[in-house]
């Protein structure tokens, strides 16, 4: 019996690998949205894995009302699993960070459509780092200490950052991928790491910070006078919510018109808040991020190159 469900399970992936990309396309798109086929929308671990999918069922529940469509929740441990299943029709709608998004674009040729709204601003930046009592005051007293990135995809907190230091022939120790922003930032906190790289976003009105170190506020209260800023990267676009290629039309529109009606809602705009710190949404194309690309040439990294890694 077991011999038999194996030779099955041979034998099912033999027929999916010999498949056409447009026999791929069409199961894809057969019967998508309804219970045997959901709309698969797919999140990066960026912050609390809890928290995004707490969020991220919320967006699913009020999307199935609004559009009579069926939906399935997934965060993945890395951007680059979400970027995968967006080309291998796992994944239908993603919520991707930038240079997670160019990847995607070059790879599997996804349709950005929106981009997130932060504070009023469309853009942010990248950060360096450190604790207050660590002696790091500088990008060139990174020489030498350990460096916590979040993931090898995040553009503020490890593409960026990364080039610079090589621009400026700056080199660590050791670097590690600590799995998102909070979580670099507390290896830095708690001295597992000497530096960490995340997301920058410029005070609130108030003149309270809205960075990265902000979500450990409520682990670690004293978060901002432990640990410090000692730069910051170039403006980068924010993030996306990008559609997988070949979404029928119908089903593109609709989350379209589902999803602007859903970011300026009040009910909305609190999900979206405590999902990943958005604010609205704004319609996007990907001359969008033409900017990131031509930084990452004169910082001497071709995007492309990350595909092979």
């Amino acid at each position: 019996m077991k011999k038999c469900v194996i030779i099955i399970c041979l034998i099912s992936l033999f027929l999916v690998s010999c498949m056409s990309e447009q026999d791929k396309l069409e199961k894809a798109n057969k019967n998508l949205g309804s219970k045997k086929n959901p709309i698969k929308m797919y999140f990066v671990p960026s912050m609390e894995a809890s928290t995004i999918v707490t969020n991220g069922e919320a967006i699913a529940k009020w999307l199935e009302k609004e559009t009579g469509y069926r939906f399935k929740v997934a965060v993945p441990t890395s951007y680059a699993a979400v970027i995968e299943a967006l080309g291998t029709y796992q994944a239908d709608v993603a919520w991707l960070p930038t240079f997670a998004y160019i990847l995607a674009k070059e790879k599997y040729d996804v349709q950005v459509k929106f981009m997130t709204i932060r504070n009023g601003l469309s853009k942010y930046r990248g950060q360096f780092v450190a604790r207050t009592d660590s002696g790091i005051n500088s990008l060139e007293d990174i020489e030498g200490k350990v460096i916590a990135y979040t993931d090898a995809a995040s553009t503020s907190g490890y593409i960026y950052p990364s080039a610079i230091l090589q621009q400026k022939g700056i080199k660590p120790a050791k670097y590690t991928f600590a799995g998102g922003h909070p979580q670099a930032i507390a290896a830095v906190y708690n001295g597992n790491a000497d530096v960490a790289c995340t997301y920058w976003s410029p005070p609130d009105s108030q003149g309270r910070p809205k960075d990265a170190r902000e979500k450990l506020l409520g682990t670690y209260p004293d978060i901002f006078e432990k640990v410090k800023i000692i730069a910051l990267t170039d403006s980068i676009p924010n993030d996306t919510v990008t559609f997988r290629k070949g979404l029928p039309p119908e089903v593109d529109a609709k989350l379209v018109q589902a999803l602007t009606k859903f970011s300026q809602l009040p009910e909305g705009k609190k999900i979206l808040r405590e999902l990943y710190d958005i604010d609205g949404l704004a319609p996007a194309t990907d001359a969008d991020y033409d900017i990131v690309r031509q930084t990452l040439k004169v910082l001497g990294k071709d995007p492309s190159a990350f595909l092979n890694d």
